[in-house]
């Protein structure tokens, strides 16, 4: 699993669609967001047209300790 990262928490504050674009922090922290994720999802897209296979896994074990 990716978790992709900003610069902050990920969100924005505010009542109306107003008060959110006055949120100049978190307006800032989307955008980073944002472009991590589309730096990652061209990384890996790239990687899989160079033939980078993705992780092969093994079958999931349950320990039931009961």
């Amino acid at each position: 699993m990716h978790i992709v990262g900003s610069q902050y928490w990920n969100q924005v504050h505010g009542f109306t669609p107003e008060d959110v674009r006055k949120d100049e922090e978190g307006l800032q922290t989307m955008r980073s967001l944002a472009q991590n994720m589309a730096w990652l999802l061209k990384n890996m897209e790239a990687g899989e047209e160079k033939g980078i296979a993705f992780p092969q896994y093994e079958d999931r074990i349950n320990t039931n300790f009961i």
